[in-house]
């Protein structure tokens, strides 16, 4: 198995009423921590509120950049945490992994609209219009830097349409699988390959 050198930092961003808990973020914490890297990763529990989950992403991302000898950070997101990693990617210059990632979330959380449990602390949270405004305000159109972006997508992704994501990096570095689901099973065996491209030399 690839070990991820010393000199990067990983931050992971989760979905839409996830956790550091979820099954992906989890498995990371144990492939940085079995190979004694579990300082090179952050995983922060993002807020409700868009504005507030971008800052806490960047917290967790300017807190990697100081730290000794880490001279590279990466940030992975699932599902929505996937929008805000292109944000992120675009914003801040960094290489950004996207796992299933939602394309247009503004456009989908009206369905949302109202009282909403959290899978794992099992609190309601209230979606309001001004959530679906922020999230519109982080749609990054263009990618001025597609190459510094890795799309990982499974077709059976039941919760989003995986042609979306194709479509909007159509110019991106890309591994499309049949079948799966949006939780993009065997993620863990991807991991290598994430890690390839991570170290691998920017065009940009």
């Amino acid at each position: 198995m690839l070990v991820l050198p010393p000199y990067i930092g990983c931050v992971y961003l989760h979905g839409f009423l996830s956790s550091p808990d979820s099954k992906k973020a989890q498995e990371l914490v144990q492939y940085f921590t079995q190979h004694n890297m579990q300082d090179q990763l952050l995983i922060p529990t993002l807020s409700f509120e868009p504005e507030e989950a971008i800052q806490q992403a960047l917290t967790a991302i300017h807190s990697l950049q100081k730290t000794p000898d880490i001279k590279q950070v990466f940030v992975m997101g699932s599902s929505l945490g996937g929008f805000y990693a292109t944000y992120l990617g675009q914003t801040e210059n960094l290489k950004a992994i996207l796992v299933n990632p939602a394309v247009r979330p503004f456009e989908l959380f009206d369905r949302y609209l109202g009282p909403n449990e959290h899978y794992y602390d099992g609190q309601t949270y209230i979606l309001e219009m001004k959530h679906i405004e922020q999230l519109q305000a982080l749609e990054i159109s263009r990618l001025t830097y597609p190459e510094q972006y890795l799309l990982l997508q499974q077709t059976g992704d039941e919760t989003l349409d995986y042609r979306q994501a194709c479509a909007k990096y159509i110019n991106c570095p890309s591994w499309l699988e049949a079948g799966g689901s949006h939780s993009f099973d065997g993620f863990i065996d991807r991991l290598d390959m994430i890690f390839n491209f991570v170290m691998s030399e920017s065009k940009s």
